[in-house]
């Protein structure tokens, strides 16, 4: 019952309505006492030849006006105890989501999507039972069956009870011991359908990866793997939860036989009459139903703990990145001043970047250039602190970035990565995410200056159109511009392009780049390229090689120099005169 003292905050809230329904549950399971003891009555009154038709019709309303009071409790305790549980899915679910987007990069990297996915769905509604059907459960059965077990104590024959509960230990133990098993085997099936949850969600956004290498049926047998996975370890719980009833079936039975047997004996010896047998195995077939419960009620905490246990979990994840207590509310304007001496991602050994300055001034340009895995993005990525803990010092507007509230921070930086996420939206509410509240004209000048208007004018839909999950009825280069409009229509104080314009040709990047000149005059651009031609009008360029600067200065001055800058550009130009056929 572990799991009840740990949703303790949750019953202390919700506490008022906890009361009242445990208390109507209280009172129905007295009623519930009511029709076999009139049954017991009416069977005394015909043995004894007494019965009449007006006690017949009075005892008959009785049993009438308690079935139509429980009727009506029964109704008022689902509302109550049922309604609070779906508060708690609600509030775990909202804890669950703004956790996440508070996580760093980091956490990611080393979690799967639809293992988070089954922990916001699967978990909450296995926690939500606990909450709602197990509470019942647990009061019901204990009400229903105290309150029985106290009537045929006292109202019939207390030593006839005694005798009838001689079997309940052996229950108790049998039930505790398959709840231990279930709470490990349903871990497991959680566990496991996680993993086919994620298989599925990386399949279905990777289909166009798997039609075009005809990796169709590997996929599918993959699949079908997993999916027994998930049928084995789920029939496993199925055979557990499955000996609950038949052992509780046995142990009913023996505690029926037993009344049956020594109830008779009482009756000839005269200590019971014939209706008070009836009555108390009446009774008896209450208690069937507080026996099944508390079977039932270890499958559903056992379930529950299971489940608990993975949410809270993810709940303690730390947060990495937070804003410190004095922080800025104010948005960051300025220079920026990288004094980088190391920095090493969580985990890692060896250092991404080493001995990283230069200064980058309001509304100037920098370029940044190098091969795969010189450490670019990491740079970039350490401005908008999706990563801390490098050695050195990072300032903005001569303070260092975490001196300015993250929120604050991000607002004065619009970033472009070189994955371009779009939403299943309209290419509107897409380039108008950051600022929902952006006129049609806000939205269309900002795609006219990353050089989509008129590809999107083109289609059927125009600005309405729905671009399909993560963009997929979009080119890469018109994600990535849609992308660039998104950022560029926050009009950030920084704007960082990430790689932004490897999907598009040279004229059309030439283009985006001389309306970013011309529009942004003020304001700081830092732009990551493979491609030189996007960074050669840059006022400062950095080349980096294995996280260090090796070269830095304008284009003039690198192209002066016999280093790997000019060997680069030379080498794409030559590239770039090939490809038009030498002219």
């Amino acid at each position: 019952m572990k799991v009840f003292i740990e949703l303790g905050w949750f019953f202390k809230q919700e506490k008022k309505a906890y009361i009242s329904g445990i208390l109507i549950l209280l009172f129905v399971a007295i009623l519930q006492l009511v029709p076999p003891k009139v049954i017991g009555i009416i069977a005394d009154h015909i043995n004894n030849g007494s019965i009449t038709k007006t006690m017949l019709v009075e005892w008959v309303f009785v049993l009438i006006a308690s079935g139509l009071v429980m009727y009506i409790l029964r109704y008022y305790w689902r509302i109550m105890i049922f309604g609070s549980s779906v508060k708690l899915s609600r509030i775990l679910r909202d804890r669950l989501y703004h956790h996440f987007t508070t996580l760093s990069p980091s956490f990611y990297q080393k979690s799967r999507i639809g293992d988070l996915m089954a922990h916001a769905t699967n978990d909450l509604s296995a926690i939500q039972q606990t909450a709602g059907s197990g509470v019942l459960t647990l009061v019901d059965s204990l009400s229903t069956g105290g309150f029985v077990i106290l009537a045929m104590a006292f109202t019939i024959s207390w030593k006839l009870t005694l005798i009838c509960l001689i079997p309940m230990p052996f229950m108790a133990l049998l039930t505790s011991w398959f709840g231990t098993m279930l709470h490990k085997s349903f871990h497991k099936a959680q566990e496991s359908f996680s993993s086919l949850n994620d298989k599925t969600q990386e399949s279905i956004s990777g289909i166009k990866v798997i039609k075009t290498f005809g990796q169709e049926q590997e996929d599918i047998e993959d699949f079908r793997k997993q999916s027994e996975d998930v049928v084995r370890k789920n029939i496993v719980v199925a055979k557990i939860d499955s000996l609950y009833d038949p052992t509780i079936s046995i142990i009913v039975g023996i505690s029926f036989f037993l009344s049956i047997a020594f109830g008779a004996k009482y009756v000839l010896n005269g200590e019971l009459t014939i209706g008070e047998l009836i009555s108390f195995t009446t009774y008896l077939g209450l208690l069937i139903w507080p026996m099944l419960a508390f079977g039932w009620l270890f499958n559903i905490v056992e379930r529950g703990r299971a489940s608990y246990d993975r949410v809270a979990t993810l709940l303690r994840e730390q947060v990495e990145v937070t804003d410190d207590a004095q922080a800025l509310d104010v948005v960051p304007t300025g220079d920026i001043q990288y004094r980088i001496r190391e920095f090493t991602y969580p985990g890692e050994t060896r250092p991404i970047l080493k001995n990283i300055a230069f200064d980058l001034r309001a509304g100037e340009t920098l370029g940044i250039v190098g091969k795969t895995g010189s450490g670019k993005t990491t740079l970039l990525k350490l401005l908008i602190r999706e990563f801390e803990g490098f050695k050195g010092e990072l300032l903005y507007g001569g303070k260092p970035i975490h001196a300015y509230k993250l929120e604050k921070l991000r607002q004065a930086i619009g970033y472009v990565p070189q994955d371009h996420f779009l939403f299943s939206a309209t290419i509107a509410e897409n380039i108008a995410f950051a600022n929902p509240m952006a006129s049609k004209e806000e939205i269309e000048s900002a795609a006219s200056l990353a050089n989509i208007h008129e590809d999107i004018l083109q289609f059927t839909e125009g600005y309405q159109t729905i671009v399909g999950e993560r963009g997929v009825s979009l080119s890469g280069g018109q994600k990535q511009r849609i992308s660039i409009a998104r950022a560029l229509l926050m009009n950030p104080e920084v704007l960082v392009l990430d790689d932004s314009l490897s999907a598009v040709d040279a004229k059309t990047e030439e283009a985006i780049l001389t309306s970013l000149r011309q529009n942004r005059e003020g304001k700081t651009t830092i732009i990551t390229s493979h491609r030189l031609s996007a960074i050669q009008h840059a006022n400062l360029i950095l080349v980096l090689e294995d996280g260090s600067i090796i070269e830095q200065g304008t284009h003039e001055d690198l192209m002066s120099n016999e280093g790997w800058y000019k060997e680069m550009y030379l080498h794409q130009q030559l590239e770039e005169l090939v490809e038009h056929g030498g002219q």
